[in-house]
């Protein structure tokens, strides 16, 4: 049996037109302190966006949903991020905003594998 550690994730919403407050699930963003992970996993369905509001801009969506994907990768793709630890940058993803993307809630979990749980966790509330 392998240890398990306490992971956070937090789902990635989209809301196209936010004074409508209606949303769906585009992404996942997993942290395990213990391991130092953090990670995001995206999955736009264009089809919902067009939904609730045929005139979104999907160019924009994707990029933002990419560029919260950049953040957890570090390094150059993360901009002004970079030089954060993979804690501060889940804090700063998380952070509430009132944008086209939003995070939701942060929820908890036992993991003996934060990557796998990443796209465990696409599978099951984002795909």
């Amino acid at each position: 049996m392998t240890d398990r550690d306490v992971f956070e994730y937090a789902l990635l919403r989209v809301v196209p037109r936010v004074e409508r407050g209606e949303c769906f699930n585009a992404g996942v963003v997993v942290y395990c302190r213990a391991r130092s992970f953090v990670a995001a996993r995206t999955h736009l369905d264009e089809a919902k966006l067009a939904a609730l509001d045929p005139s979104a801009d999907v160019t924009g969506v994707r990029a933002a949903l990419r560029a919260v994907e950049g953040v957890c990768l570090g390094g150059d793709a993360a901009g002004q991020a970079a030089g954060d630890d993979a804690g501060r940058r889940f804090r700063w993803l998380i952070a509430p905003r009132s944008t086209v993307v939003q995070p939701g809630p942060v929820h908890t979990g036992l993991t003996g594998d934060p990557e796998a749980e990443v796209e465990r966790l696409l599978d099951l509330l984002v795909r």
